[in-house]
């Protein structure tokens, strides 16, 4: 029975909700992090969890020391605070085939991979998440590699500078405008605790003694526009007051104007999504004004 996860980016917010349901569930966590890593989202947590830091602790001793069943590897650098490539590399590409060739050499059972939709033309990040996809799938002889793609995910607690949590963020604090794309683009959004579900169906799957490269997509098959996402939450929000500027910002260079994925084979698990757009966006502005008082 897999019991030991070594767990990357638990301190972020995918990472800390698929922490704290792995703990409910009874499982041993082994958490890498950066030695200034802000334990904000765990702190309830911190005395169950078993610590490393990345940036000061030996990969190799880690591995030598706890029997890890699973790497499950949802570290990530968006790109999004203009940082250089070569940072968007080491969290996306680097760190992870360290953490990989660890664990084909530890006789680690099983990888996981956290993904996305995104096409890899999009973005540095995407990029850097396609070239890692490449290099998994080498190493498919070696142990269980699966790769999570995800779709846009939101929730409570997310950083402001993810678009859900911007707007939610712009619109309870009553700004006077906010400037946006025409709004045309189709987005498949998915609930927070939908995509957690989705990461334990996988791993409560995992055949015993088998290896090879199994890709899984997480997403609700229900595509909404950038422009009615936006003023569904400002009806919810109850704000009245800020100006939406659709067509101030120009779409991006490759611009997917509409996500597509396939979740057939997470769904064949017995997964399927519990919240639907509306009742997602309204179960996070409750808990955000919580979160607020």
């Amino acid at each position: 029975m897999i019991k030991t996860v070594l767990l990357t980016g638990g301190t972020g917010f995918l990472g800390s909700n698929i922490l704290k349901r792995l703990i409910s569930d009874k499982y041993n966590v082994i958490l890498l992090k950066r030695s200034f890593s802000n334990l904000s989202r765990i702190e309830k947590y911190i005395n169950k969890v078993l610590f490393y830091n990345i940036d000061r602790d030996n990969l190799s001793d880690i591995f030598k020391q706890h029997a890890v069943d699973i790497v499950l590897h949802c570290a990530t650098d968006y790109g999004r605070k203009q940082v250089s490539p070569l940072q968007i590399i080491e969290a996306n590409l680097i760190l992870p085939l360290r953490l990989l060739e660890l664990s084909k050499e530890n006789k680690v059972f099983c990888f996981i991979n956290t993904d996305t939709i995104l096409d890899k033309g999009i973005s540095h990040y995407s990029l850097s998440k396609q070239q890692f996809n490449d290099w998994l799938v080498g190493y498919r002889n070696s142990l269980y590699c699966v790769n999570v793609a995800l779709e846009h995910f939101y929730g409570p607690g997310d950083d402001k500078t993810k678009f859900v949590s911007y707007i939610f963020d712009c619109l309870l604090n009553k700004v006077d405008n906010i400037d946006l794309t025409p709004g045309e683009q189709k987005r498949d959004f998915i609930y927070i605790d939908d995509v957690v579900d989705a990461f334990m169906a996988i791993i409560n799957n995992i055949p015993q003694n088998t290896k090879g490269f199994f890709h899984y997509e997480v997403g609700t098959n229900n595509l909404i526009s950038i422009r009615h996402l936006v003023e569904m939450i400002k009806e919810l929000s109850g704000n009245q007051m800020t100006m939406l500027n659709f067509g101030v910002i120009p779409y991006r260079v490759n611009e997917i104007m509409e996500s597509k994925s396939d979740t057939a084979a997470t769904r064949f698990l017995g997964w399927q999504p519990k919240y639907d757009i509306k009742s997602g966006l309204a179960k996070m502005l409750l808990i955000e004004k919580q979160m607020r008082n």
